[in-house]
């Protein structure tokens, strides 16, 4: 059968490759054909669709019985629904201060969420319970916010991750305070693969209540998930969800691309290569005379410190961030679909910027 005839023209250049985020990757085919394969005739609306339905199955298969998915379209929108799930009016976030949450939503969390972020200092991304401390108190004054909640991200926001035992440690910590805990997973693949064991050891197995579930990073075209781990723990889910305006009328569309990722292996296949890409990255850039790479490269990114003006000239060869442009620190991110080649020529071209 021949493709359906479309007035669309195609705007881009497909062969263009960069290192700026995984966002800018496309989807994967699987996932385009997984939402031709929801498409046509008429399912019920808001999540009442047999998608969304198997959905539930596959995300109990990764998290346990007790797991319910919401899905949601962005990750921005996830952080936001599941901390208001988890706290009350007066309550509190402690997370890094690096983390998305309050440094990458625009306040959202704060201006749509009404929450306080108590944010701490961490060299790596990492919050410990010496550091949740800093902000683990005043829970009776009336002149300070209730933390209520802390906040982790795997793998956090510098590329760095947590193991089982440190986030054990962390949720037992937060609890014994009366807290909950929240992962944010926009990337929780890359930290799977890398780590090499399911998502379920280092989120439900280990205490963890609430987790934002990242799809877009991992080959989506759009859509991510809030998974209540903790029944107990959360309260209006459905209601907090519409309220956020992240309730999606055409649900299906949303849930079939999270079950094409989910069901089997993809998700980690897109994981597994794009960590891979990055570690192929990072021994490139290793090879240069003053490139430093900042952190350990354990998912999927690779942040670097170069002279300000070799990164402006690439930056006109290969789109990429800087991270802190004062301090002459760039981030670099790999995708599902960065090639070995992709890396190469980069790499090349980062020797020949470093040697004008």
């Amino acid at each position: 059968m021949n493709p359906p005839k479309t007035d669309a023209r195609r705007h881009h250049d497909p062969q263009v490759r960069g290192f700026a985020s995984d966002n800018y990757a496309g989807a994967h085919p699987e996932v385009l054909a997984a939402l031709a394969l929801a498409n046509g005739g008429h399912q019920v609306a808001y999540g009442e669709d047999d998608y969304t339905e198997n959905l539930q199955r596959i995300i109990r298969s990764h998290f346990g019985a007790t797991a319910e998915a919401f899905p949601v379209f962005n990750g921005t929108g996830a952080n936001v629904v599941a901390l208001q799930a988890v706290t009350d009016r007066w309550g509190a976030v402690i997370c890094a201060e690096s983390a998305h949450i309050n440094v990458d939503e625009g306040g959202a969390p704060e201006r749509m969420g009404g929450l306080k972020l108590l944010t701490v200092p961490t060299p790596d991304g990492k919050l410990t319970p010496e550091l949740i401390d800093r902000q683990a108190w005043g829970w009776e004054d009336e002149h300070r916010a209730m933390p209520q909640v802390v906040s982790i991200t795997q793998s956090t926001e510098l590329g760095t991750l947590y193991t089982p035992e440190e986030i054990r440690a962390i949720c037992e910590h937060a609890h014994a305070h009366g807290m909950k805990v929240h992962l944010d997973g926009s990337r929780i693949a890359n930290a799977a693969a890398s780590l090499d064991v399911p998502m379920r050891t280092f989120t439900n197995a280990v205490g963890v209540d609430i987790l934002s579930l990242g799809g877009t990073k991992n080959g989506a075209v759009f859509g991510e998930a809030v998974v209540v781990l903790n029944q107990d723990a959360v309260r209006q889910m459905k209601h907090l969800r519409k309220m956020s305006m992240q309730l999606a009328s055409k649900m299906r569309f949303v849930s079939v691309q999270l079950e094409a990722l989910l069901a089997k292996d993809l998700w980690l296949r897109n994981a597994r290569h794009a960590n891979e890409m990055a570690q192929r990255l990072a021994e490139g850039v290793r090879a240069v005379h003053g490139v430093e790479i900042l952190y350990p490269v354990q998912a999927n990114g690779v942040f670097a410190k170069l002279p300000h003006d070799v990164s402006e000239r690439l930056q006109k060869r290969f789109r990429f961030y800087f991270w802190d442009e004062g301090a002459g620190v760039v981030r670099w991110m790999c995708s599902f679909d960065t090639t070995e080649d992709d890396v190469d020529t980069f790499v090349a071209a980062l020797k020949e910027e470093m040697a004008r």
